[in-house]
């Protein structure tokens, strides 16, 4: 009788490593379209932006106020005749010696006028006819309160960069440089699929009338939530019956219509795992072990769409069933995926160091993300139960220790911290 040979496990790949291959097969990158800038929040932005004006155009006050010339307020108490009123939006005379003009925030600063005192400063003086006088209470400095023209933009400067994705602040920013319409990267269009008969809705099932083993799809929520939070479209394909040939036409018709699919579960190596056989029968499949914990199944392949041709193609990605696992895989790794689509500069956000709190004296031969959060010394707190099932430590948390391979984390000790909230915007 033949010796029985075990099958040799494949390596493990390191996080990096996959995401560089990850992101080296977000090709072709999508189109471009024109947004209304209202609309653009979020998008990432597929040219530079040129101003082609100067902001602000003039020098202008930053205060409510008198505009005034400091030769004439060299010590507490001078006072100003009232000559003008510059309200903003309008432009007024040259200021003579010995006079002031009340101006508004916003309001052009007048020829011969090389300080601003703010109202708080003043004294007006009422006097019958004209707009009376001002006593100045201050000795004001040259150019206080003064915005320079220019100080914000400069004509020809760009002002937002190609692959920036945009947040409310650079949506003004394009406003006061007048663009009213902006070119972005068109949304990911994903197809979002479940796999396991185990999985139930809620609402359809009462949680006493669960049959053994069932348990409630939790992936779908947070998934679909996680996506639109990235702009996507999302087409939902709800829970796919754990058999091969429902599980090709299900990836066969979402495969037309998307950019990416993401399945959750049926990436390992069990007899009802059938997304490994399904998209290797319609394409091309890798299947990664990450050297990452929780999240060790990970698969990426591309099926093509009808006519076959590379630019046919449709991404998918499988990731983990459990929500722990499939809720950082998708983080660490399709977020970047799919913002790497996009054209985006930036794709994940830099580890802050931090003080941990608490041992962890358990090495893993695997990259640990361990949930944590900080507290109110200013150290990090970590969660009891590390389990990838437990979907309650990434409400608790409010972002991950990056704890490198082999390494023991004892207390006062800097680790590495990624909050949840830069993975999350």
């Amino acid at each position: 009788m033949a010796d029985s040979v075990t099958p040799s496990r494949p390596p493990l790949v390191a996080l990096d490593e996959a995401l560089a291959s990850l992101l080296g097969k977000a090709l072709p990158k999508l189109p471009a379209e024109s947004v209304a800038t209202f609309d653009a929040d979020g998008r990432v932005l597929a040219q530079d932006l040129v101003s082609a004006l100067t902001v602000p155009p003039r020098d202008n006050s930053s205060m409510d106020g008198y505009a005034v010339r400091v030769a004439d307020c060299t010590a507490p108490g001078a006072l100003l005749q009232v000559a003008q009123r510059i309200p903003a939006g309008t432009v007024g005379t040259p200021l003579a010696a010995g006079t002031a003009a009340r101006i508004f925030t916003g309001a052009q600063i007048p020829g011969g006028a090389d300080a601003i005192v703010m109202q708080e400063d003043t004294q007006p003086v009422p006097q019958e006819g004209g707009l009376g006088a001002v006593r100045i209470e201050i000795a004001p400095a040259a150019g206080q309160w003064i915005r320079r023209a220019g100080e914000d933009v400069a004509a020809g400067d760009v002002v937002l960069r190609k692959g920036e994705r945009l947040t409310p602040a650079a949506l003004g920013l394009a406003a006061s440089v007048g663009f009213d319409r902006l070119q972005v990267a068109r949304r990911p269009r994903v197809a979002l699929l479940s796999t396991g008969d185990e999985l139930v809705m809620p609402g359809e099932v009462a949680p006493e009338a669960m049959k053994p083993g069932a348990i409630y799809n939790s992936n779908r929520f947070f998934m679909r939530a996680l996506l639109h939070r990235l702009g996507c479209e999302v087409n939902d394909l709800g829970i796919v019956p754990d058999k091969r040939e429902a599980t090709i036409e299900a990836l066969r018709g979402a495969a037309e219509s998307s950019d990416l699919i993401i399945t959750t579960g049926g990436v390992s190596v069990g007899e009802e795992d059938h997304i490994k056989a399904a998209v290797q029968a319609l394409g091309e499949l890798q299947l990664w072990s990450l050297s990452m914990k929780p999240g060790k199944p990970f698969a990426y392949g591309s099926i093509p769409r009808a006519g076959g041709s590379a630019q046919g193609r449709c991404h998918i990605t499988g990731l983990p069933g459990n929500p722990v696992s499939s809720f950082l895989t998708f983080l660490l790794l399709v977020r970047p995926f799919l913002l790497t689509l996009q054209g985006a500069s930036r794709v994940a956000p830099e580890p802050v160091q931090m003080r941990a709190d608490f041992d962890w004296p358990r090495a893993d031969r695997r990259r640990e993300f361990l949930r944590a959060r900080r507290n109110a010394a200013g150290g990090l707190d970590l969660f009891a139960n590390q389990s990838s099932g437990v979907l309650t430590s990434m409400v608790w948390g409010d972002g991950v220790v990056d704890n490198p391979p082999g390494q023991t984390i004892q207390t006062g000790d800097s680790v590495n911290f990624i909050p949840l909230a830069s993975l999350l915007a």
